[in-house]
């Protein structure tokens, strides 16, 4: 069953630049972070570096583009970044990149090395459909703090991503909740590929193929589905 993906008009005219792409596969094997899993992301890491040739990651005309989208729905870019600034972030520092299962580890390497937000959602978490939606400010977003759950709820007219049962990914991409997000457990999944206006439509592409073949090679006998480009505009 293909699962339902929504924009809503509202962030469509928000960000008439919004295109994604969506993979949809089921079958997966998920599991620890490997050695080659660990080298896709150092490589990764490798490739930001030549793309962005000494500037910072905000700097990058993409990233520039999401940090107005994000001031236009009312969120501070600097202090809450979308996740593949974020994850930028993380790659040219020290640390680099962190390891945290093998199919997160799969998206995060194609996020860094295109500088495109990508996130993953375990299919048999979600309630209903999944659809991008400007936030009444009502909805339920349950994360953890301090070990605890708690239920938070996103400010009114913030873009999120949502299902039958409350918020999935607050500010965006900014911030996923536990309930959909893929676990070593995993059996079935949707990628989200997402990207705005100038990066070439070919570009986000090319980045889900990518994805799509390291699914099945990582999977093998998994069915993933890659979907076109899909528009806002």
């Amino acid at each position: 069953m293909t699962l339902s993906l929504t924009v809503s008009d509202e962030v469509r005219a928000l960000a008439p630049g919004f295109t994604h792409v969506a993979i949809e596969a089921h079958g997966l094997t998920n599991g620890p972070s490997t050695a080659e899993s660990s080298a896709l992301l150092d490589d990764a890491a490798r490739r930001l570096a030549v793309r962005l040739d000494g500037r910072a990651p905000h700097e990058d005309p993409h990233m520039a583009a999401w940090r107005e989208a994000y001031t236009a729905f009312g969120s501070k870019p600097s202090r809450t970044r979308n996740s593949a600034e974020a994850l930028a972030k993380r790659a040219l520092a020290d640390g680099g990149l962190p390891r945290i299962n093998l199919l997160v580890d799969l998206y995060n390497a194609i996020s860094v090395a295109h500088l495109i937000p990508v996130g993953g959602e375990d299919v048999d978490r979600i309630q209903g459909g999944m659809r991008l939606v400007r936030a009444t400010g009502d909805e339920d977003f349950v994360t953890v703090a301090g070990g605890e759950e708690v239920v938070e709820h996103p400010d009114a007219g913030e873009v999120v991503w949502r299902d039958d049962a409350g918020v999935t990914c607050r500010r965006w991409n900014w911030r996923q909740g536990p309930r959909t997000r893929l676990t070593e457990e995993t059996v079935s999944g949707i990628f989200l590929l997402e990207s705005l206006a100038p990066m070439p439509v070919a570009e986000v592409a090319a980045a889900g193929t990518e994805l799509a073949e390291l699914l099945q090679k990582f999977s093998p006998g998994a069915r993933v589905e890659l979907r076109a480009p899909e528009s806002a505009s």
